[in-house]
């Protein structure tokens, strides 16, 4: 007997770890489901959030599935499968990663007769897309080309943008279902279950229909550790919201489009701080999850200069 494997990928920052929270907690809630978290770093700053929320979440870091790790990935499915017996599991890789490698892993011939991938998401942010799609093709247009299911964050903010990434996502995946409304108004058995529920496939689309003509493919393949770079800090200080601002304002000054993204876990006044910021959009909330790092991806880091903004004044 097979687990099923559902993989829920995305660029950095696009909202894959809210939409496996909406999935845990709307269809997964009687399950047995474990998440295996693939960051790109020496620690998950997602997987420490989804465990304070009851997860069990096994972490395989510092690197992509699809590369060096693909042992650990292996031997990890053996693990979880004979260890703890899941109903599901669920795979966030690396907002990185490849799409197509991370399915290549799952057809490893050792693990191939524990578990059947079921479904293939990929999580678009709406507001980057076309910016993403220009700087990063090679590994964002991976994840739509690989997909069975394109949903969009923050369409409902952009409208027009929505309606721009749909025709976009027509020539690059002409075959994946594409969801863009707000996701409090979406269903997650749609997503999840979509073609076992509807004879007809444009009955599941709530927005845009894809269909078009195939995009070039790319000649040239690179691995994101030859493209991208990592920094964790770890920190014992005590932030406040508005130190926290003005670092990453500072961080912004300072290296220009050089930070994709930085997310973290720290001390506040009243608690832990959850920290994330991409692409120039800042959100700093309270969280239970406990933490005391700040994980930053980015191409041609000065590492050093990071951590005085981040550990110095």
């Amino acid at each position: 007997m097979t687990t099923d494997v559902y993989i829920v990928s995305g660029f950095l920052g696009a909202g894959k770890t809210t939409l496996i929270q909406k999935i845990l907690r709307e269809t997964f809630k009687e399950d047995k489901v474990i998440l295996i978290e693939n960051d790109f770093g020496e620690i998950s700053v997602d997987s420490a959030l989804l465990k304070s929320d009851g997860v069990e979440v096994k972490e395989i870091n510092s690197g992509c599935i699809c590369c060096s790790l693909q042992g650990d990935f292996v031997a990890s499915i053996r693990e979880i499968v004979d260890k703890f017996k899941p109903d599901k599991i669920i795979i966030e890789p690396s907002g990185i990663a490849k799409l197509s490698d991370i399915v290549k892993a799952c057809n490893h011939s050792q693990i191939n007769q524990y578990i059947k991938v079921k479904k293939k998401i990929t999580v678009v942010d709406t507001e980057f897309f076309e910016i993403y799609l220009e700087d990063f093709g090679e590994f964002f247009e991976d994840q739509i080309k690989n997909a069975d299911v394109i949903v969009l964050s923050h369409g409902e903010t952009f409208p027009d943008k929505a309606a721009k990434a749909g025709e976009l996502i027509k020539s690059i995946n002409p075959h994946a279902f594409v969801f863009s409304k707000e996701w409090a108004h979406i269903s997650i058995d749609k997503i999840l279950f979509c073609e076992n529920n509807h004879k007809n496939r444009n009955s599941c689309v709530e927005h845009h229909e894809c269909g078009g003509s195939e995009h070039d493919e790319h000649e040239h393949h690179h691995d994101a550790e030859e493209i991208f770079d990592t920094l964790t800090l770890f920190t014992k200080r005590i932030f406040t919201v508005n130190d926290l601002r003005e670092r990453i304002l500072e961080m912004k000054q300072i290296f220009q489009g050089a930070i994709l993204r930085v997310k973290g876990i720290v001390s506040g006044e009243n608690g832990y701080i959850n920290l994330q910021y991409t692409h120039g959009d800042l959100q700093i909330t309270e969280t239970s999850a406990e933490g005391d790092f700040i994980c930053i991806i980015g191409s041609n880091l000065d590492k050093q200069n990071l951590a005085r903004i981040f550990e110095g004044y």
